[in-house]
């Protein structure tokens, strides 16, 4: 029986020990809020102290796996079947990337950071051009193509399962290479669980700590004070926001906003280029790429052992915990998004482009902010910044004209990213909780976003968001385990993909000839719908029971299917642990072409014609066997068995 539609799609494996483990973990950190920070930051430093050089090995061997994705044959996959295409368009699909990925963190650190590396770098004299130009070298570093490759191979990996080989959109379809069907078991559960508390214990600290921002701004234009009250109502607005937006759906919530604010960030970002020092901030950015790729392989493998410093775990260390707990929510966003793309087109699109993004606004905010400190005198500026890194982009604009506007446009931003960080968040955890699905009722959608907001209110009031900020990131470290041996499954799988395209491309004698008359009707035959159904019900299905039968005189198990709902004919060939076969022929809408191949009668009254295209395990392979015979049929269907046993045969090996 159909269940009604506002009952919750909920797995009690994964939604209750979540719930129950986050109030836990608040109760602890909001009412024993040193305690938990004492806690935490000592798990903290013993993993900067003695699990440094882990991190730096781990963020290595996920950019050098990514790239080799990209450049290798590997990079022809696509996410889903070979026929699917992108669901979003580019636009689209970089906002919402890149406002889940990085917005809010440039709105908070684009000035902020690279003064402070100025004024406080890792080696050498402070507030010097040596330092201003190392101040971009590490910021460049630490917001470049090693963050995005983090989320990258995430959602990379659970896109793949997810989309080409039908597995649940959730952290456990990961290790499915490593472990089969034990991901729908306990094991599988741990890790969704895992996932669920990752993402709401980000979100909310980010949420917490993001609100203040929020008021300092808030504070520079309308004198609005700076206390707990204000923060809580600015999170009970923010969260109401994103409750909205999630009921609105990710095509007209999240697309929307993520649309409106990569648009607010162009326009302030030519804002700040035009009026700012133009020619210098061009010459920087061409200057700071080439050092920044000139020093990436030395930069990622630096530890600093030999002029031992506490900067690199308060900085890289704190950094690439911080990406790495994210990943789980921004790799499952993103892969939420990117059905349909090639991994070398996901890799280019949603690593190097936000990169480039990313760089150039790094450049823009910082080297201005670098340059009121070392050539317009303005140390008040540098000294603001250190003290509240909150003011930091508020302060900078007081030295452009039209300050208070963009300081308005500022705070707007601010607030939308994090709506949108707050929505993207609920949605991933929902799909989490809920096997992956994420067309659950609207009160189930909007439970995960008052959750998250609640929780930043009560560490605001109880000043316990810090330490819950570093137990989200000291849960980097099992998770990064976990994620090598997800990216040892994945290689697996793609390299299984590879042999199995290399057996399709295996000659096979054609099962009947068929005279060049014939052939050449087939092809300037334009059906309609109807003609390709009865056609799959007349001589496609009839085909197909005809091999089965043959099949199960054999001994092998298999079946036909016609779905009508579908307009799909399907044959299955089961392998028990092996790979299964199956061989579909389904009903494909085209543009009819033009009048001139048609005749202008038949262009009169079709505008599209209908086509009977064969579907394999891998998607569909682009020919049409509208008007073959059911001989013809049988041996296309014989010719793909015959490859798929090769497959079997080679994966054996």
């Amino acid at each position: 029986m159909k269940k009604p539609a506002l009952s919750f799609q909920i797995d009690n494996q994964v939604f209750i020990p979540s719930v129950a483990l986050l109030i836990l973990l608040v109760a602890f950190s909001a009412f024993a809020p040193e305690s938990a920070g004492v806690a935490f930051q000592t798990v903290q430093d013993t993993i900067v102290k003695y699990g440094s050089w882990y991190y730096v090995l781990v963020v290595a061997i996920i950019l050098v796996v990514v790239t080799l994705l990209t450049i290798t044959r590997y990079g022809d996959i696509k996410l889903g079947p070979d026929h699917s295409t992108p669901d979003y368009s580019f636009v689209s699909w970089f906002a919402m990337l890149f406002s889940a990925g990085m917005g809010i963190g440039l709105m908070f650190f684009g000035v902020a950071e690279p003064v402070m590396h100025f004024l406080n770098p890792p080696l050498g004299e402070a507030g010097t051009s040596a330092a201003a130009a190392e101040a971009m070298k590490l910021t460049f570093f630490h917001w470049g193509v090693h963050a995005w490759a983090m989320y990258a191979i995430v959602a990379l990996i659970l896109a793949y399962f997810a989309y080409r080989h039908d597995l649940p959109l959730t952290l456990r379809s990961s290790l499915y290479p490593l472990i089969g069907e034990k991901i729908y078991g306990p094991i599988g559960a741990l890790i969704d669980i895992f996932a669920i508390l990752g993402t709401v214990c980000g979100v909310s600290t980010s949420l917490g700590l993001g609100v203040l921002q929020i008021n300092s701004g808030l504070a520079y234009l309308f004198d609005v004070p700076v206390s707990a009250t204000v923060q809580v109502v600015l999170v009970i607005v923010t969260t109401a926001l994103a409750t909205v937006s999630v009921l609105l759906g990710l095509d007209a919530g999240i697309k929307r906003l993520s649309e409106i604010n990569i648009a607010l960030a162009v326009l302030m970002l030519i804002g700040v280029l035009v009026i700012g020092p133009t020619v210098y901030l061009l010459q920087t950015f061409v200057q700071n790429t080439g050092s920044y790729l000139s020093e990436l392989v030395s930069k990622t493998f630096n530890l600093y052992a030999y002029e031992p410093t506490d900067w690199i775990g308060g900085w890289t260390i704190f950094y690439w915990g911080w990406w790495l707990s994210w990943a789980p929510f921004v790799g499952l966003f993103i892969a939420r998004i990117s059905r349909g793309r090639t991994i070398r087109e996901f890799v280019l699109g949603a690593m190097l482009g936000p990169t480039l993004f990313t760089l150039f606004w790094m450049t823009v905010f910082g080297n201005s902010g670098i340059d009121l400190i070392l050539n317009q005198g303005m140390a008040s500026f540098g000294e603001a910044v250190q003290s509240d890194t909150s003011v930091a982009l508020f302060k900078f604009f007081e030295a452009f004209p039209f300050s208070q506007a963009m300081s308005f446009v500022a705070v707007l931003m601010v607030v939308v990213f994090f709506v949108t960080s707050a929505d993207s968040g609920a949605l991933v955890v929902n799909m989490l909780s809920a096997h992956g699905r994420d067309d659950t009722p609207l009160l189930q959608r909007s439970i995960w976003t008052v959750f998250i907001g609640l929780i930043a209110i009560v560490l605001l009031l109880a000043g316990g968001l810090a330490s819950l900020q570093t137990a989200a990131i000291a849960s980097a470290l099992p998770f990064s385990i976990a994620l090598l041996f997800a990216i040892w499954g994945f290689w697996k799988a793609l390299a299984t993909d590879v042999k199995k395209q290399d057996a399709l491309l295996m000659q096979t004698s054609s099962s009947e000839s068929t005279s060049w008359k014939q052939r050449l009707g087939n092809l300037l035959n334009y059906p309609t719908a109807v003609r390709v159904q009865d056609f799959q019900k007349t001589t496609v299905l009839p085909a197909m029971q005809t091999f089965v039968g043959e099949l199960q005189d054999q001994g092998l198990e298999a079946v036909v299917t016609h779905v009508e709902a579908e307009m799909a004919t399907e044959l299955q060939v089961l392998h028990g642990e092996e790979t299964d076969f199956r061989y579909r022929v389904v009903l494909s809408e085209q543009v009819l072409p033009h009048n001139a191949l048609v005749g202008d009668e038949q262009a009169e009254f079709q505008e599209h014609y209908y086509r009977a295209e064969v579907h394999l395990q891998e998607g569909g392979q682009d020919y049409d066997v509208m008007g073959w015979s059911q001989d013809q049929l049988i041996g296309d269907i014989l010719d793909q068995y015959e490859r798929h046993l090769h497959f079997l045969h080679m994966i054996r090996h």
